[in-house]
């Protein structure tokens, strides 16, 4: 008895008869919690599975016993069939425990077949979410090459400065000439850019005192200033001058047709514009990276005048100045367009969250992870926008020559659809939400074709009139810089006169950045939320009056009229 009690002590114990712990339905139910990636599960199942009959060959009933396999887990919605417990002499008689018996699928769900693959849950795509302080860079190619422009263009300055310097240090026909620009020359340019500066101030402070008022005197005054300009210089009886003026007077005349063309918009656009400038009292700091970009474009253009008289000790002058031009135009638009994305953050989380945002921390958002959107619109915007406004022209005019009115109607078209991928609507969602430049442009004008607001738009007159507002500087500096460079010197008379109009203008563009921003914003957010309550009902009776045909349009050529169309 003894040595039989030894004998069966060492033996395993037998595993507890299923009835007793709720065998199978308790390790059924610990598996079926699992999830079907659980590293356990993944290793029973390859260890357990086998492949499944065929359901038109269904095995015996003690082959399906024999051959157990755990079930499909995403087919467990059916309770499992419950199996008899085996017998307890089938355990005692077993010297390894047998593992735990699973009941087989049920017949409503069976298994799949060997050439099937297992089905893995399928995963609901999360939409996106929308963040308003994304850290990523926008478009950083255009980054790059700005910022490679940025250090060539430093180092060609101060090169030209040096040679400017060993011109006056030496003797010569170049110290004469050198000598003969600083003191007729410099100083022009130079005053140029303090007056530009101060009227670029005064025309912002008057459009947000009196909008009504400026929008009249900007599509008049720069008529009037442009024609009498043009006037000065022809006056002056020299070839060159002679021609500049000729060219502003034609520009006087395009201005003043304009002017006449767009008097019915003037209403509306005044309304927009006195609502879109109501939250800037709310932020008192909102002008100062106007005061900041305004004082490093002085700077730097005191440093680009003086390159330019040292280009005159250089190889090619007339190439070396062009690039030098061209530089500058870049240089300032950007400067123009990080102002635009500082205040369309400000003004449009104002619009959108109703938040009073740091305009600090928006300019330098601006200066860093939006700089990329801004050289690249700086670049391909005013190209856009001024041939497009050439299309437009050409498809005004009547003709019989179908061909060249059919290219023109064709150029419209693809500038419209070029429009649509990059505009200057795209700087507030831009700086709002941190998208790229391309991908700004099309979500923009989507959601102005959503709201059926495309067509107004595309008449909004108010970069027109931030435009116009530098051609006024333009032309005073024109005036003035013209005046004076006529009695000291007057072989520098046409070329001065074309710079401090290039000059006027640059610095103004800067400064009407403000409320060009805040107009872009009112537009681009209502889009997004008309039922705002910082919204009226302005825009909306517009297109209420448009859609019955009660208010007048200036038309705006965009198809190809009847007697063209096939």
């Amino acid at each position: 008895m003894d040595s039989q009690q030894r004998g069966f002590q060492g033996q395993p114990p037998p595993p507890p008869p299923p009835a007793e712990i709720g065998g199978e339905n308790f390790h059924m139910s610990r598996m079926q919690r699992l999830s079907a990636t659980n590293p356990l599960r993944l290793v029973m199942n390859a260890g357990t599975r086998v492949a499944s009959p065929s359901p038109y060959n269904a095995p015996a009933p003690s082959q399906h016993r024999q051959h157990r396999s755990f079930p499909n887990p995403f087919h467990h919605r059916h309770p499992p069939a419950p199996v008899p417990a085996p017998a307890p002499s089938q355990y005692r008689h077993s010297p390894v425990p047998e593992p735990v018996p699973v009941p087989a699928p049920s017949q409503h769900h069976p298994s799949p077949a060997p050439s099937q693959t297992r089905s893995t849950p399928a995963v609901t795509p999360q939409p996106s979410v929308i963040t308003l302080n994304s850290r990523s860079y926008t478009n950083k190619f255009s980054l790059f090459l700005f910022l490679v422009h940025m250090i060539g263009a430093i180092g060609l300055v101060c090169f030209l400065v040096f040679k400017g310097i060993q011109g006056l240090l030496e003797a010569g026909e170049a110290q004469r000439k050198e000598k003969r620009l600083l003191k007729f020359f410099l100083p022009q340019v130079e005053a140029a850019s303090l007056l530009s500066i101060t009227l670029a101030f005064t025309w912002q402070k008057a459009m947000r005192m009196w909008p009504t008022f400026m929008v009249h005197f900007v599509l008049w005054g720069s008529f009037i200033f442009t024609l009498a300009a043009g006037i000065l210089l022809i006056c002056f009886q020299r070839p060159s001058t002679d021609g500049v003026g000729v060219v502003l007077v034609m520009f006087a005349i395009g201005n003043g047709l304009y002017s006449c063309w767009v008097t019915p918009r003037i209403k509306f656009c005044t309304k927009i514009l006195i609502k879109s400038l109501e939250p800037v009292p709310k932020f008192g700091d909102l002008n100062h990276p106007t005061y900041l970009t305004l004082a490093a474009g002085f700077l730097w253009m005191s440093m680009w005048i003086l390159a330019v008289i040292g280009a005159i000790n250089f190889y090619f002058p007339p190439l070396v100045i062009i690039g030098l031009v061209l530089s500058m135009a870049w240089v300032t638009e950007v400067m123009r367009n990080v102002v635009n994305l500082t205040v369309s953050r400000v003004i449009g989380l104002y619009y959108l969250r109703g938040m009073q945002s740091s305009t600090q921390f928006c300019f330098q958002r601006a200066l860093s992870v939006n700089l990329g959107s801004a050289c690249l619109g700086s670049l391909f915007v005013p190209t856009i926008e001024v041939l497009r406004v050439v299309a437009r022209a050409l498809n005004l005019l009547e003709g019989e020559d179908e061909f060249m009115f059919c290219c023109a109607h064709c150029g419209l078209k693809i500038m419209d659809s070029i429009f649509k991928r990059g505009n200057g609507w795209a700087y507030v969602q831009i700086a709002t939400y941190g998208k790229s430049f391309v991908k700004a442009s099309q979500d923009t004008w989507e959601l102005f074709e959503k709201r059926e607001m495309e067509t107004i738009v595309d008449s909004d007159m108010t970069s027109a009139i931030c435009f116009l507002t530098g051609v006024c500087s333009g032309s005073i500096c024109v005036i003035v810089i013209g005046a004076w460079t006529f009695t000291v010197y007057p072989n520098f008379t046409a070329t001065l006169s074309l710079l401090s109009a290039y000059v006027g203008y640059l610095m103004t563009r800067i400064a009407m950045a403000l409320p060009h921003a805040c107009v872009s914003s009112y537009y681009v957010c209502y889009a997004e939320n008309p039922d705002n309550r910082l919204f009226d009902k302005t825009i909306q009776e517009r297109l209420n009056l448009m859609k019955t045909d009660r208010d007048v349009i200036v038309p705006t050529p965009r198809s190809v009229p009847s007697r063209f169309a096939r």
